[in-house]
């Protein structure tokens, strides 16, 4: 029987442009770039928080924002849909293409085909990193869970569907209109 190779970070940056690829438990995993509803509901939330959380515009301020940074916990490098850092835990950007620093806050876009491992693999992985709060967003079943790290496991701590003003930790300083951030559905809309 052959020992299974680790993979290296070499691998990862061998990964090809239109693919995603993240380090987990020292297997590589590739998986393709986000479908375009799923593009669209992570790019929406990130220019909703963008504004008054990481510019100050409207908001409290103090936060960097980023879409997709390669984020090293350890040995796993994972690519989150959204991250969040305080400038208290990150007070300024890095200089090197990845954080090691773990993030405030993680924002995970489910597809079918990512969902499970969104939810058990790398929630677990950001658990353990220590990061406080952690998002699942269903693009399909419209909805937002908001989690919370307490005493070592995560806690459901809010959500939302299509609220207009829902208020979700840790950006609950500026009502968020989650109906928004969908992709235009012309059977629930047709003027679109």
């Amino acid at each position: 029987m052959e020992a299974r190779r680790i993979a290296t970070y070499a691998d990862l940056l061998a990964v090809p442009d239109h693919q995603v690829g993240e380090l987990v438990a020292g297997e590589l995993r590739v998986s393709p770039r986000p479908a375009p509803a799923h593009a669209w509901v992570s790019s929406s939330l990130g220019a909703d928080l963008l504004p008054p959380f990481a510019r100050g515009r409207g908001g409290p301020g103090g936060w960097w924002i980023l879409d997709e940074p390669e984020v090293h916990l350890g040995d796993d490098v994972l690519v989150p849909d959204l991250a969040g850092w305080r400038r208290t835990t990150l007070p300024a950007l890095p200089t090197t293409s990845w954080f090691a620093t773990r993030p405030d806050w993680v924002c995970e876009v489910a597809s079918p085909s990512t969902e499970a491992y969104d939810r058990l693999v790398k929630l677990e992985i950001y658990g353990r990193a220590g990061v406080p709060w952690a998002w699942i967003v269903d693009p399909i079943a419209r909805y937002i869970e908001v989690f919370e790290r307490v005493d070592d496991a995560w806690r459901q701590a809010g959500g939302a569907t299509d609220a207009t003003d829902a208020r979700l930790p840790p950006f609950e300083a500026v009502p968020l209109d989650v109906g928004a951030i969908w992709p235009p559905d012309p059977m629930r809309d047709p003027s679109v």
